[in-house]
């Protein structure tokens, strides 16, 4: 009976060993490292659908740095860009259908929707507008290796 017990033993000890080693094995959960920003727009959610560019930035009233970036994508409207922003609290329905989760994010968008470059957070007045000129007309700037904004894939 003593051998049965010590088997016995032995086998919870082996059975909690392996638990314990094949959790340490698995990989941590992943942990969310950004916010979201939609590939595609519908045009017919922004004024203008019909203008061949769009920058909307995503904005609330209670974010300091958002009425700095409305007011540099406000500078590029023309008829040829529709300048959109869209305040979390007057377009709660906008935000959450492209699940905007931070702000002030802003997206630069084709006359199809096709989002073409973004950007999270702050952005200067020369990367913001240097970038909508080189999607608007490519070769704008020069190549030396820098990015403006980040390309949609």
């Amino acid at each position: 009976m003593e051998r049965v017990g010590l088997v016995v033993v032995i086998a919870v000890v082996a059975v909690v060993v392996a638990v314990v080693v094949q959790r340490r094995q698995r990989p941590p959960a992943p942990t969310p490292t950004g916010f979201n920003v939609p590939d595609r727009l519908d045009r017919a959610d922004f004024a203008r659908p019909d203008a061949p560019w769009l920058v909307a930035v995503f904005t609330s009233a209670t974010c300091g740095t958002c009425a700095g970036v409305w007011e540099k994508v406000q500078v590029l409207a023309s008829d040829e860009v529709a300048a959109e922003e869209v305040e979390a609290g007057a377009r709660t329905g906008v935000h959450q259908k492209y699940r905007i989760d931070g702000v002030p994010a802003t997206v630069v968008a084709d006359g199809a929707g096709v989002v073409q470059a973004s950007f999270l957070g702050p952005v200067t007045a020369t990367d913001l507008w240097a970038t909508v000129a080189e999607l608007r007309s490519p070769g704008t700037l020069p190549t030396d290796g820098c990015t403006h904004g980040q390309a949609a894939s």
